[in-house]
C-alpha cells in the first residue's frame, strides 16, 4: 500500500470530515428506484447523501432515508429561481440543514455588477433560510474560477459580498477544470468553505472521463488535507457521468477516503 494511499485516511479519520454522496451521481438509477439506490448506498457504507431536486421527491425520499439509515446534510435546489419558502419547508422535513445554490449560469458571472446581484439574492435567501432554520449555500463550476474580475476570481469577488451566515460548496474539481489550484482555493477561502465535492479524472470538460478518488489527476490527498485544515465539514463525493458501473465507482472512492485502499 503506497504512502499516498495512507495519508487521506488518517486525515479524515482523526478529523470531524464526513462523507456524503450527490445523488446526481446515480440519477438515472434514482430516476427508476429511488428505495432501491438509497439501499444500494447504505450497502456501500455510506452514511449520509447529498439529494438534489428533493423537493419534487420530498416524499418518497423521506420514506427511503427512514428505511435506510441515511441522512441528508445538505441538498441542492435552485433557489435564486424557485419559491424559497417551499424549498426550505421540503428541506426541513428531510432534515436538510444546508440548501446549495447548484448553478448561477456563466453568462452572468461577466461583470461585476451581475456578481453584485448573485450575491444580494443569495443574501436575501439566506435571511428567507434562518426564518426556517436553514442555512445556504453556493456551489461552483469551472467558470467562476476562470472568469477574473480586476484580476480576483468571480468566486472570490462573490464572497467578497456574501454576508457571513453564507457558505460555499467548493467544487475541487471544477475549480481545477477553471484553472486554480484547488488546495490554494481552500487556503485562500478559510472558514467560508463548509462543504466541498471531491472528485477525480483527467482535470477536463470530459465528464464521461472522471475516476473514483485517487484514480486521476486531481492530488485528492491534497485537498482532503486542506479541507481539514481549514475546518470542512462534509466532503460529498459526486460524478457528474461515469463511463463504467457508477456503484463500483463510488464504492471505490468511499474506500480510498476512508479506507486508504483501491477496491
Amino acid at each position: 500500500m503506497s504512502e499516498q494511499h495512507v495519508i487521506p485516511t488518517a486525515v479524515a479519520r482523526a478529523s470531524n470530515l464526513e462523507l456524503s454522496v450527490q445523488l446526481y451521481s446515480v440519477r438515472d438509477h434514482v430516476s427508476k428506484d429511488l428505495p432501491g439506490t438509497l439501499t444500494r448506498l447504505a450497502d456501500l457504507g455510506f452514511r449520509h447523501v447529498e439529494p438534489y431536486n428533493f423537493v419534487a421527491l420530498a416524499g418518497d425520499l423521506r420514506s427511503a432515508l427512514d428505511a435506510t439509515g441515511l441522512k441528508a446534510p445538505s441538498g441542492h435546489a435552485p433557489l435564486l429561481r424557485e419559491n424559497q419558502h417551499v424549498i426550505f419547508e421540503a428541506a426541513a422535513a428531510l432534515g436538510i440543514s444546508t440548501v446549495i445554490e447548484p448553478l448561477v449560469p456563466a453568462d452572468q458571472w461577466a461583470t461585476a455588477e451581475q456578481v453584485a446581484s448573485t450575491a444580494r439574492a443569495l443574501n436575501a435567501a439566506a435571511a428567507i433560510g434562518a426564518e426556517h432554520g436553514i442555512r445556504v449555500g453556493y456551489h461552483n463550476h469551472e467558470w467562476e474560477l476562470r472568469t477574473r474580475l480586476n484580476g480576483t476570481t468571480a468566486l472570490e469577488v462573490l464572497v467578497e459580498q456574501l454576508d457571513p451566515e453564507v457558505v460555499l460548496e467548493v467544487d475541487t474539481y471544477w475549480a481545477a477544470v477553471g484553472g486554480e489550484d484547488p488546495v490554494a482555493l481552500l487556503d485562500r477561502l478559510g472558514d467560508r468553505v463548509r462543504l466541498v465535492h471531491l472528485k477525480d479524472g483527467p482535470i477536463s470538460r470530459d465528464t464521461a472521463a472522471q475516476q473514483p478518488a485517487g484514480q486521476g489527476a486531481m492530488n485528492t490527498d491534497a485537498v482532503v488535507q486542506a479541507a481539514v485544515r481549514n475546518g470542512v465539514e462534509t466532503g460529498v463525493i459526486e460524478f457528474d457521468a461515469y463511463s463504467g458501473d457508477i456503484f463500483e465507482a463510488l464504492g471505490s472512492s468511499l474506500d480510498y477516503l476512508e479506507g486508504g485502499f483501491v477496491r
